[in-house]
């Protein structure tokens, strides 16, 4: 009893502050409300920056109506005080250039319009859980075309990165979701098998932007796996496989080897080096995503 009663202490303890506008989601609103969480708003950054001086915060989730590079300068100004507070980046004027600048400045997310309110409430869930997460993702170098990636090997950091992806990938929205899904489970196989979910190891990622294609590299520190076609069975066995988020399992063969299958459904290629520990996702683009990458970006 007094166990459970120190943790609903502890839940009531948690803070959230939300800058509100007459934009806001209110069925964020009514999610908020309904977490056993102290809640407060305020109208716009400089009064979030005021009450962050004020008081600490676990979590701050921004504005729709400000820009990323706004909400960025007041993580930048919050850091000076609260150095590890956490803030979901919420925009509707996003650019890749932006998402990269989120990870630059470790934002624990970023969405931008349209968005999935249940994502975006999975992360808020995330993030008031996380005991710890400033070292999860490590820019390791950033060019517009060639980002290198360090992921800590644990399920909030996967589902952190993925959500980035969402938002880096200049793809159409359906592409998009469908290699952020291979994406997902190649981070997974990489953290479960390569790792056991070690959070003091780490998994490699690159993902590079092309003319033609996008690429996502990704390496673990495991020593590999048997990559033989009777150890992955058939990719038709799983002919028009889902697209919805899969919790991770125990890392065993069988779902290691259905996570390759899904990958290979949503790509064009996915190739495998010859340890087995590092894996190339292909996605090539149709004559009406060809447009090069801004200069800006």
């Amino acid at each position: 009893m007094n166990t459970v009663s120190k943790s609903a202490l502890q839940t009531v303890h948690r803070s959230v502050l939300v800058v509100a506008d007459l934009e806001m989601n209110w069925m964020l609103f009514d999610y908020l409300v309904a977490k056993n969480w102290s809640v407060d708003y305020v109208a716009h950054n400089d009064l979030a920056l005021a009450a962050v001086k004020r008081r600490p915060y676990d979590l701050v989730v921004t504005a729709e109506v400000s820009s990323a590079r706004e909400d960025l300068d007041l993580l930048r100004r919050i850091r000076a005080v609260r150095p590890h507070t956490r803030m979901i980046v919420l925009t509707s004027y996003p650019t890749p250039k932006d998402t990269l600048a989120a990870l630059r400045e470790q934002a624990f997310s970023i969405f931008s319009k349209p968005y999935s309110l249940e994502t975006l409430k999975a992360m808020i869930a995330i993030a008031m859980d996380a005991p710890c997460w400033d070292d999860g993702i490590e820019v390791v170098s950033a060019t517009p075309a060639w980002i290198r990636l360090m992921i800590r090997c644990d399920l909030p950091s996967i589902e952190r990165m993925v959500q980035f992806f969402q938002e880096l990938a200049d793809l159409p929205a359906l592409e998009r979701t469908q290699v952020a899904t291979a994406f997902r489970e190649m981070l997974l196989n990489a953290a479960g098998h390569g790792a056991g979910f070690d959070p003091q190891e780490y998994v490699e990622v690159s993902y590079l932007r092309a003319k033609h294609a996008i690429a996502c590299r990704v390496t673990d520190p495991g020593p590999g796996f048997n990559q033989s076609p009777n150890a992955l069975g058939s990719p038709n066995q799983h002919d028009g496989a889902p697209e919805k988020e899969m919790e991770p399992a125990v890392p065993t063969a069988s779902n290691r080897n259905f996570g390759i299958l899904v990958a290979q459904h949503f790509v064009d290629e996915l190739i495998y080096n010859e340890q087995g520990n590092e894996v190339l996702l292909i996605k090539y683009l149709q004559a009406p995503s060809l447009a090069m990458i801004p200069e800006s970006y």
